[in-house]
């Protein structure tokens, strides 16, 4: 495996006001080391879906950014409540927040969805109880 560079971006539970900043910086950091626009696009969108999903449903959690030659890996941590059904999870328009997520905006179920969409691969490990472990991979230049 060749060598990488590691980025390390904590995200507040419940912290509407934050929420957001890691894929921010993000996108300035992949910017800086000169990534097409087309793949800092789709890494920042999927880290903010991510973030967000980890502020309103597990109250925070972690995300580790590798960036390698060929590939940027994103691996989202949390030690929420967990997914019960993955598979409606990745359904467009399912979502478990609550009412006062909803009335801020957020919660529209495509969190998962877009996460999907816009990364060339995705793997959900989540135990109910335990948290949730999400890892992208986005292809550059491909």
């Amino acid at each position: 495996m060749s060598e990488s560079l590691n980025f390390h971006y904590d995200v507040d539970g419940e912290n509407f006001v934050s929420a957001g900043q890691a894929s921010v910086e993000l996108k300035k950091m992949l910017r800086r080391l000169g990534l097409p626009p087309d793949t800092i696009r789709r890494l920042s969108i999927a880290m903010y879906e991510g973030e967000i999903n980890m502020v309103i449903h597990a109250g925070g959690g972690a995300a580790d950014v590798e960036v390698y030659e060929d590939k940027v890996v994103i691996r989202l941590v949390d030690h929420g409540p967990g997914i019960a059904d993955v598979e409606l999870a990745m359904q467009e328009g399912y979502s478990t927040a609550t009412d006062s997520v909803r009335s801020l905006g957020f919660g529209a179920g495509m969190g998962l969805p877009n996460m999907k969409r816009y990364t060339d691969e995705m793997s959900i490990d989540s135990v109910v109880g335990e948290g949730t472990t999400i890892t992208m991979t986005v292809y550059i230049n491909q």
